[in-house]
């Protein structure tokens, strides 16, 4: 079987007397979507975060291409190519929108943040980030500052920072989040044409996005994967039923 991209291996993470993870075990294979899904409080973003780096789990491991990242920070995952998307936007939204993306091309750089100035006036930082726009079809409105966006155009945003980072994995927590139909139907779109690029794990609460995309779904529930599949697996599983979808399935 093909190495799996990203991992995780037995992570548990408790806060207090919760245990948000408990031995979660999953992977990422080359080209696939595979999308987390499950009720409000289960424990999604705190998988999430112990996957990128904001978290340290209590135990078990992260792998990320062959490595162990289980203590790295946030910065050394991304510069392995780890991209990630936020549920709570995390742009600048006074600055324009090449400006964000040339702050994600910095970040992928290694450079030091102290030389953004300078950053805006170099040809090869300057080329990724315009090339990352292009991706998701912002490239027109480079220079307009991104509080002037639509949702559903700084959620392209925040995938065009990602791609900055010429990720090898990307993690998307959320990206559908306050988007209206049409937003998540072009978000769908383009999220099924970049699984070629680099896999993505989804966490997602747009139930048709996730049926539409992904290749495998686990379901977590109060802090424990209950089931991993199909999409036609996860929708006749009675448990999963029971404890998540209903009707939805």
């Amino acid at each position: 079987m093909t190495e799996p991209v990203l991992s995780t291996h037995g992570i548990t993470r408790s806060f207090g007397a919760l245990k948000a993870s408990d031995d979660i075990s999953i992977d990422l294979q080359p080209g696939e979507i595979h999308a987390i899904i499950g009720p409000n409080g289960a424990g999604k973003s705190t998988l999430i975060g112990q996957i990128s780096g904001s978290l340290t789990p209590d135990a078990g491991t992260v792998r990320f291409l062959g490595h162990d990242v289980t203590r790295e920070t946030v910065r050394a995952r991304a510069r392995r190519g780890l991209g990630r998307t936020f549920q709570i936007s995390a742009l600048a939204m006074e600055d324009t929108v090449l400006q964000n993306a040339l702050l994600g091309a910095l970040g992928a750089s290694g450079r030091p943040w102290r030389f953004f100035g300078a950053a805006l006036r170099t040809r090869d930082l300057r080329d990724r980030a315009e090339a990352a726009l292009d991706r998701v079809g912002l490239a027109d409105v480079a220079s307009v500052r991104t509080a002037e966006l639509s949702h559903g155009q700084r959620r392209l945003l925040e995938v065009a920072v990602a791609l900055t980072l010429d990720p090898k994995a990307f993690v998307m927590d959320e990206p559908m989040a306050g988007l209206g139909p049409e937003g998540s139907k072009q978000l769908t779109g383009f999220l099924d044409t970049l699984r070629a690029e680099a896999p993505i794990l989804l966490v997602e609460h747009d139930m048709d996005a996730v049926f539409a995309l992904a290749d495998r779904i686990s379901v977590l529930v109060y802090g424990r994967v209950i089931a991993t599949g199909t999409v036609d697996e996860i929708r006749a599983d009675p448990a999963v039923r029971d404890a998540y979808l209903g009707d939805t399935a």
